[in-house]
């Protein structure tokens, strides 16, 4: 650390405004990957990270809960967009740290595509509400007064998210999305090399304007003594190196002060080519594609990179020489700002001392340099000279091969960096036993086209890792990769890897939220859940031998504007002939024995004789909800949780009863969907099916009145 004036200091975003620490603070350099360039420096000192944590735990959290999480899942799409129009800013300061026009659309690109697909999968697959009603409802009486559930609400404090300097947009975008959907603050705190980058794209949503007060602050410098100042209500997410993620875990606010902490690691990911996949297959080439690309790809920095290359013994001097012929004709080592480059240097010098020190212990552990070396290489200059650059971060891609597959060195030893080291197995049980000697991973690609092998390999290693990838000529155009994790799908690994998950879809909201048990009545759990429980009051229309209230108007009738969970219809019965049965299956072509041979049907167990289908009482209950006229209600797009309890038999009557369960508007649209909660009866009033309508409605009510105009 070093002294300096303010003027070149990368900024922290704190409190609503940006900070710069004062004249004199220590602070540490960063330089440009490629030329060794002085560029910036970081620093904190000063900052009051007690005050960071207050301001989101008040201002942050009041002002996220204003919104409910469609409005802020909107907001992440919003933000996409801003981002989207801005990337080339990124772009450029990217380059600086080494990475390519690929790097950063894997880093940029791939981080903007996180916000949109939080945002769709926000709005698709959560309520419009605060709310999160998780699962259905156990009854803990006998007469139903008094119910169980579950609900999720957002936890109190603030999320802070370290992230590691090998993704510099998406490491906290990815953090970043969930969390804010959740309705939780964010406190994120970049690694020094490369959080200049983090810092320009903070700026960016900043002066976007789309982002509410409190939700987002950004420490660009040390923030050690943040833990000291969290306690139960907060959560940090670290991505890093496993020792210092220990020692975060051992840190007592974490230990016994209930700080929710979880941690995505570096990891020995491997790489298992199966023993059909010989040269000459598509799999052989797509796994040497597979392994050329977690080696080149960031220079090989990423946590989910290839450090084991398994496969057949007596295939591994073959794969050497493919991959060492891919590199040879696919890599081209220089400055990311000159024309043709395909691999950019490291982060930083200190980096680089790492990985090269890193090889030297493997190969001296029994590894042999297959391709590669360890000098310095000649590398593309941004002027498009070839040269030895003397403070670029430059290194040449490494494949170790090991004739000792199980050396300890091989699955205890990362270097993070362009290097994978090659091993050989004798059969499918020992390349299961190689990778689980990587003591946790995040990820593995088995590449077989043989569905036994993939088989085997899966279920033998699943338990040791995070994700599979299966790779196979059917994917090979289409899979997105060994190495990029997706949104929709959980990031994260056990044991080395770190013991937590981050993304998969909507599972990491609920990361960010309290899953609460509520008992109640169905009264209080409805207005608590905002989702109509059975027991709970209702207004009815409709027959009043069944329930229905004189005066009250058909829901149907009713836009969002006016519809409240707990209109219901309840209709009239309907008695089932057995001309209506046999016309109903002459008409669709259903002629199960159920429905046309009594003989056959009364020696069922489960009939009394021919019934009525299930789908002719389906249709008929939307008979007899329906209200025919133009008006609010759009479309019906769909039924869900179909249930069949008690047949129909020839002779017997049916009613529905049709309640407003669920009411989601679309933030977006003049529109929502209502589930309407579905319950058909017999004239002995025993349940005959139960399901659950889904219809598009109007907001206010404008088909109506402009059919009726």
């Amino acid at each position: 650390m070093t002294t300096h004036t303010t003027s070149a200091t990368v900024p922290s975003y704190v409190l609503d405004q940006w900070w710069t620490p004062a004249e004199g603070s220590r602070t540490a350099e960063v330089r440009d990957a490629n030329t060794g360039e002085a560029l910036l420096r970081f620093g904190a000192e000063g900052l009051d990270l007690g005050e960071v944590l207050a301001h989101a735990r008040t201002i942050g959290q009041r002002e996220l809960g204003a919104l409910t999480l469609h409005e802020r899942a909107l907001k992440l799409k919003e933000l996409a967009l801003f981002l989207n129009s801005r990337r080339d800013e990124l772009y450029a300061l990217s380059h600086r740290t080494g990475a390519t026009a690929v790097d950063n659309m894997v880093d940029i690109d791939g981080g903007i595509g996180v916000l949109f697909t939080y945002s769709s999968k926000g709005r698709r697959e959560l309520p419009n509400a605060k709310v999160i009603q998780d699962g259905g409802v156990e009854p803990l009486s006998k007469d139903g007064s008094f119910i169980g559930t579950h609900i999720y609400t957002r936890i109190p404090g603030a999320a802070v998210q370290v992230n590691a300097f090998n993704f510099p947009v998406w490491g906290m975008l990815e953090k970043f999305a969930p969390a804010f959907i959740a309705g939780v603050p964010t406190i994120v705190k970049p690694a020094t090399p490369t959080g200049y980058v983090t810092e320009a794209a903070v700026r960016i949503m900043i002066e976007s304007g789309i982002l509410p007060a409190g939700s987002l602050q950004l420490i660009s410098g040390s923030a050690r003594g943040l833990l000291d100042v969290m306690d139960c209500r907060d959560l940090m997410a670290f991505t890093g190196s496993a020792s210092t993620a220990q020692s975060l875990k051992a840190h007592p606010n974490v230990v016994t002060g209930g700080v929710r902490f979880t941690a995505e690691t570096d990891s020995l990911n491997a790489a298992i080519l199966g023993p059909d996949a010989v040269e000459g297959t598509p799999e052989f080439d797509a796994f040497v594609k597979a392994v050329v690309t977690e080696m080149t790809v960031k220079a090989g920095q990423k946590c989910t990179a290839i450090r084991r290359t398994i496969v057949p013994e007596g295939q591994r001097e073959a794969v050497a020489r493919a991959v060492s012929a891919r590199l040879d004709s696919r890599v081209v080592l220089g400055d990311p700002r000159a024309e043709g480059v395909t691999m950019g240097a490291l982060a930083s010098l200190d980096q680089l001392r790492d990985v090269r020190g890193a090889v030297e212990e493997l190969i001296a552990a029994g590894g042999e340099l297959a391709y590669g070396t360890l000098d310095a290489p000649t590398v593309r200059t941004a002027s498009g000279e070839e040269a030895v650059v003397e403070h670029g971060a430059f290194m040449s891609p490494v494949l170790l091969s090991w004739a000792d597959g199980d050396a300890e060195a091989v699955h205890s030893r990362e270097a993070f960096g362009p290097v994978t080291s090659l091993l050989g197995y004798t059969d499918v049980a020992d390349a299961v036993r190689l990778a689980a000697r990587g003591s946790g991973s995040l990820v593995a690609t088995v590449c077989t086209n043989d569905p036994e092998v993939a088989r085997e390999l899966t279920t033998g290693i699943a338990g040791h890792h995070g994700r599979v990838h299966l790779l196979n000529r059917e994917t090979a155009r289409s899979s997105t990769g060994h190495g990029s994790p997706m949104p929709q799908l959980v990031h994260g690994g056990p044991g080395r890897a770190g013991g937590g998950e981050e993304l998969g879809g909507i599972r990491a909201v609920l990361h960010h939220m309290q899953r609460t048990a509520l008992q109640g009545s169905p009264n209080l759990i409805t207005a608590v859940t905002g989702v109509w429980q059975t027991g709970a009051d209702r207004r009815i229309a409709g027959s009043t031998a069944y329930g229905a209230e004189a005066g009250q108007e058909h829901p149907f009738r009713k836009s969002l504007t006016d519809l409240r969970i707990g209109d219901a219809l309840a209709s009239d019965l309907r008695q089932v002939t057995q001309e209506d049965i046999t016309a109903f299956a002459h008409t669709t072509g259903d002629t199960f024995y159920a429905h046309t041979n009594p003989e056959a049907a009364a020696a069922n167990p489960f009939f009394p004789g021919t019934v009525a289908h299930g789908y002719l009482l389906v249709a008929w209950g939307a008979g007899l909800f329906v209200e025919p006229a133009p008006g609010p209600v759009l479309a019906n797009y769909g039924l869900e949780n179909l249930r069949f309890i008690t047949p129909v038999a020839a002779g017997d009557s049916i009613r529905i009863t049709l309640t407003a369960q669920k009411i989601t508007p679309r933030v977006t649209d003049e529109y929502g969907e209502v589930a309407w909660d579905a319950v058909i009866h017999n004239q002995d009033d025993e349940i005959v099916a139960t399901y659950t309508v889904l219809t598009l409605v109007e907001k206010e009510d404008t088909l109506y009145r402009d059919w009726t105009d």
